[in-house]
């Protein structure tokens, strides 16, 4: 049985499923003394703190503020009240739920079913505080019976059910009031949640001490680790026809089904949606709580491969980007994950299909490789157009995008000023350019992948990547290196692109430099009027025009890419100022989780201020940086970045300040 907040939306709720396709759910909704009604999306913009979330499902806690305001909360400011705390807790064949409730109000419990499956509940006839469920058995499988029981502190009051779903409410005045929940299953006894709810409370109580005794924690800095493990878990779903766990970019990241129901409720969104790299790096992430659920979440991400081997920019269960894929960062993740959780099997699961998306990158398309750039070994973003779902099928944002936008969704940096420089080919479906980033995730990529067929004892192909990341880099010396700037640069039909983001240091993780280059890029990194400053790294040059925007990948500081320059200056060397950029990123990050409770998409870089997304998965990335660079050995399964192939520089031996 899975249990948890498994369901996007479902921040104040659980599902209960036994097995792919068939369970039932559990949630909540607030009524105003006004009577305005809080439920679905409105709880994502009252959730004022997630966590702790243990990662065996035995004890989660999440809390809500400003239900009785008007309006969302303001980050920057104080919270509001009326309060709602909701704590759960998963024993054996059961789960202990308590909702405690500090605002006027009305608090409904509603039992459903989500996603269609099949599943229902039902009252207990004559007995006010029972309900039962019941889920269809799979093939050869008994049907799955769930007896829930109820304790109200508070009036209680039935609820009509035009949807078909069972409800009571909660009726609280000023000084609130609580209820608590047990179901149970696969007991002998069919009442076994009615007796075990004298025992909830203690219950609950002691699922949350023993996870605080067990979490994990860094020696001399415990809130990194905690606010990887509490924000993550909380981005933990369900793949609902498969029953995989998986992690999206967020919880508000589930797209609408194409073409689908746009009413009110569930109905209006996709059952999932999986994003490229946000995958991979959430694996990273989840790899420092759970192996188990980091390698499922990685697997979850490759199975939304093409047949065609692209893994997209994106996919549901309804749709996708077949057109389009994004940075190609999975065999690192996989590379990392191993090290840190060996599993050979899930590693040899993970090998065909970042092997297939290894090569899709330059498989031919019409006489030439589908991302080849402006120089003959060197790539592109770009969206193969003719792969583009019709109308109807997209989000309505995706309806008529063109070649050039959907390329730069490809990068992963959406709106970064640098594809301003480049025009779209449209005969090639590629940018008219040779992209610094790309190259260096190619890279990477080619790196990583090869040593995970080492591990595997595909020697053949180990050499035949290895020799390709050669070729590689030998061409980005030759084509992206500027020696006037001490920069790679973009190649563009004029020459070298006169812009420069933070994406233009990752030759640094891919271990493309030499010591001079990479002491020649660091200079420009640690220059305050460009790079460097309190709040670090902009994706773009301080003194770009864009940079005051600070909209998006405008200006702004984002995890992904503080995380990867981070690994770039751990590889060579650069120990004191990867421990600076460390410092300071994990500090922006957990000033402002402590501030609003939040964990946010990206950081204005003028004042170190959250933005964008409320919940955004890979945002403790800045935490896991700083554990690899202040903790050595704790958060990278102890080890570094990957060390550099012949011909580059790292391990200590580059410069050090």
């Amino acid at each position: 049985m899975l249990v948890g907040a498994l369901e996007a939306r479902r921040w104040a709720g659980l599902v209960l499923s036994p097995g792919p396709g068939r369970g039932v759910g559990i949630r909540l909704a607030f009524v105003t003394p006004a009577g305005e009604r809080r439920e679905w999306d409105d709880w994502y913009q009252m959730v004022s703190r997630v966590g702790p979330h243990a990662p065996d499902f035995s004890y989660a806690r999440v809390e809500f503020a400003g239900l009785d305001a008007e309006g969302p909360a303001d980050p920057r400011g104080p919270r509001p009240a009326g309060r709602l705390v909701l704590e759960w807790s998963r024993r054996d064949e059961a789960v202990a739920l308590r909702a405690r409730l500090d605002a006027a109000g009305r608090l409904e419990l509603i039992g459903d079913i989500p996603w269609g499956f099949a599943g229902r509940w039902e009252e207990v006839a004559a007995e006010p505080s029972r309900w039962r469920a019941r889920a269809p058995g799979g093939e050869g499988e008994a049907d799955l019976e769930i007896d829930a029981a109820f304790r109200v502190e508070g009036e209680r009051r039935g609820l009509p059910d035009p949807d078909g779903d069972v409800a009571f409410s909660l009726a609280a005045g000023a000084g609130g009031g609580r209820v608590t929940m047990v179901a149970a299953w696969g007991a002998e006894d069919a009442e076994d949640a009615d007796h075990r709810i004298d025992e909830a409370d203690a219950w609950i109580d002691d699922a949350r001490q023993a996870w605080e005794r067990r979490r994990p924690r860094a020696p001399h800095h415990p809130d990194l680790a905690e606010s990887i493990a509490d924000n993550l878990m909380w981005m933990v779903l369900l793949q609902p026809e498969t029953g995989r766990l998986y992690t999206p970019a967020g919880r508000r990241w589930i797209f609408p089904a194409p073409g689908g129901e746009t009413g009110a409720g569930a109905k209006e969104h996709d059952d999932w949606t999986i994003f490229g790299w946000d995958t991979f790096f959430n694996t990273l992430l989840l790899a420092t709580v759970s192996g188990d659920l980091a390698w499922s979440t990685l697997l979850a991400g490759l199975e939304t491969q093409y047949p065609n081997g692209n893994i997209p920019n994106w996919r549901s269960r309804r749709g996708g980007t077949p057109d389009r894929s994004q940075p190609p960062v999975g065999s690192f993740a996989a590379l990392r994950l191993f090290r840190a959780h060996p599993d050979r099997d899930a590693l040899a699961a993970a090998y065909p299909s970042l092997l297939a998306w290894s090569e899709w990158w330059v498989a031919d398309r019409n006489g030439r490789p589908r991302r080849e750039g402006l120089t003959p070994g060197l790539l592109a973003w770009g969206s193969d157009t003719h792969l583009v779902p019709g109308p109807g099928r997209v989000p309505p944002w995706e309806e008529r995008a063109s070649g050039h936008q959907r390329a730069a969704w490809e990068s992963g940096q959406d709106d970064l000023p640098l594809w301003e420089e480049a025009a779209w080919d449209p005969r090639r479906q590629v940018l008219a350019m040779s992209a610094v980033d790309l190259c260096s995730y190619r890279a990477l990529d080619l790196e990583s992948l090869s040593r995970v067929a080492g591990i595997l004892g595909d020697a053949s192909t180990a050499r035949r990547l290895t020799e390709a990341k050669r070729r590689l880099a030998a061409t980005m010396n030759r084509v992206l290196w500027s020696e006037s700037a001490g920069l790679y640069l973009d190649e563009l039909p004029t020459g070298f692109s006169p812009r420069v983001a933070a994406s233009n240091f990752l030759p640094l993780a891919a271990g493309i430099p030499d010591a001079q280059q990479a002491a020649r890029l660091v200079e420009t990194l640690r220059d305050p009027a460009r790079f460097w400053g309190d709040w670090v790294l902009p994706t773009i040059s301080r003194d770009d025009p864009a940079f005051s925007d600070q909209q998006y990948w405008r200006g702004s500081i984002w995890p992904p890419m503080n995380y990867l320059v981070l690994e770039g200056l751990r590889r060579y060397g650069f120990t004191v100022l990867a421990a600076d950029l460390a410092r300071k990123g994990a500090a922006m990050f957990l000033a402002d989780r402590r501030r609003t409770g939040l964990c946010r998409e990206n950081f204005d870089a003028r004042s170190g201020q959250g933005q964008g997304r409320r919940f955004q998965s890979w945002a403790p990335l800045f935490a896991l940086g700083a554990l690899e660079a202040l903790e050595p050995g704790h958060g990278d399964g102890g080890t570094s970045a990957p060390e550099p192939t012949a011909g580059a520089i790292g391990g200590g031996t580059g410069p050090k300040n």
